[in-house]
């Protein structure tokens, strides 16, 4: 919430993020964090008194039921099925959307595969203003916030189509990929757009390249498998971060080749770095745990999860801290997002408005997606009061309500 010039800091109501769901399927896959949840699951139903995973109080599950007006004889039974029906719950929930998380990542070491770009090409179908998108998401996902941010900013009309998470129904029919967002750009042809990524970068790559089909175009995208940093063997798409033009189109878009490169890894950044400095953030105590899972679960298209909320913000709180160990993030994971903050602005500098100078680029459009994901959180408010990013947030918040790319 905004008023005028000042950033209002309103009773928190919890935003942000399905794609948090992401991180505890995972995490459970590592060793250790298999061999402490079996711990804690086993003291908790009984007692109702195992210690939190890297705290020092009694568990958040405790806390939640200990509020609640329920005689002891029945908290135990309670207390199982809080857990039980938690763990169900919150396992069918993030089953499908963990699986976003790798597929978004970059990976390390990848080839980026050259193409070559020619001048002259003949197609049928331009990338004109007939053209159709329906975008399929969750609304609190970073990644998908990214594309709408990217289809805002440049003024595309689109229909959005909430995914519900737990089902998936929405898009039962891409039966060969089943992740958020995915673009569905209908006109003489249909072409169906995954990964935020590739999405951004093929739709700016026809917006410079008139003549070239979205067809054409997502070739230059192609998916290699690889191994992620779990060990999983996923396929991973290539140059997405690159929009794909011949050198004569570079020239006339981008004012050097360094700024070209720089947009590529800023964009990158956003994925690899910004994001899982997030994740630990919203999840950071047991309240900004219970907020976060509030507002996915009233904001998503969840339909009846009645145990999603307290389940999910158990295992995520949980789940947080084992993520602080993973990637080596400072006790107060506050400063972590602090410097990375800061890292961007300074990239930056004082001599430009934004990263793409006089406007934002791709790379300012993929921060603040991001960013934008985490709005009333408590993380947000702590991070727009405590690091340098208020003006640029604000300034880039601006362009894109305003579709100030449009006539570009």
């Amino acid at each position: 919430m905004h008023c005028g010039s000042r950033l209002c800091k309103p009773k928190m109501s919890a935003s942000s993020y399905n794609s948090f769901w992401r991180t505890g399927w995972d995490v459970l896959r590592v060793p250790i964090a298999k061999i402490s949840l079996a711990v804690a699951l086993s003291n908790f139903p009984s007692r109702c008194s195992a210690r939190a995973y890297g705290t020092g109080g009694t568990t958040f599950g405790s806390k939640l039921i200990s509020t609640l007006p329920l005689r002891a004889t029945n908290r135990r039974v309670f207390g199982f099925a809080f857990l039980f029906g938690g763990g169900v719950g919150l396992y069918q929930t993030i089953q499908f959307s963990f699986q976003q998380h790798f597929a978004e990542d970059e990976l390390p070491n990848l080839p980026n595969l050259q193409y070559s770009i020619p001048t002259n090409h003949g197609s049928d179908l331009t990338f004109a203003t007939d053209l159709t998108f329906t975008l399929y998401q969750y609304k609190t996902c970073p990644y998908c916030s990214k594309v709408r941010a990217f289809l805002d900013y440049y003024g595309f009309p689109y229909k959005v189509v909430e995914v519900n998470p737990v089902m998936h129904t929405e898009i039962k029919w891409s039966s060969e990929y089943q992740t958020v967002p995915i673009l569905m750009v209908e006109g003489k042809e249909i072409v169906q757009l995954n990964n935020s990524s590739v999405i951004i970068s093929a739709m700016k790559t026809c917006m410079i390249d008139k003549e070239r089909t979205m067809s054409e175009v997502v070739k230059y995208f192609p998916r290699l498998p690889s191994t992620n940093a779990w060990g999983n063997e996923v396929l991973e798409y290539t140059n997405k971060y690159w929009v794909m033009l011949n050198e004569i189109k570079i020239t006339e878009v981008y004012a050097s080749k360094n700024a070209r490169k720089e947009e590529v890894r800023w964009r990158q950044w956003a994925d690899d770095w910004l994001v899982n400095r997030i994740k630990p953030n919203v999840y950071r105590t047991p309240a900004e745990a219970l907020a976060t899972y509030d507002h996915i679960v009233r904001e998503g298209n969840f339909g009846s999860v009645p145990f999603a909320k307290y389940g999910g913000a158990f295992y995520m709180f949980w789940a947080s801290k084992v993520l602080k160990i993973w990637y080596k993030l400072q006790d107060d994971v506050r400063e972590d997002l602090y410097m990375a903050v800061n890292e961007w602005i300074t990239a930056i500098g004082r001599k430009r408005k934004f990263m793409g100078g006089d406007k934002p680029n791709l790379a300012d459009l993929a921060v603040y997606g991001v960013l934008r994901s985490m709005e009333d959180l408590e993380a947000f408010y702590d991070m727009m009061e405590n690091t340098k990013v208020k003006k640029w947030y604000l300034a880039t918040e601006k362009q894109v309500k305003e579709q100030g790319g449009r006539n570009l």
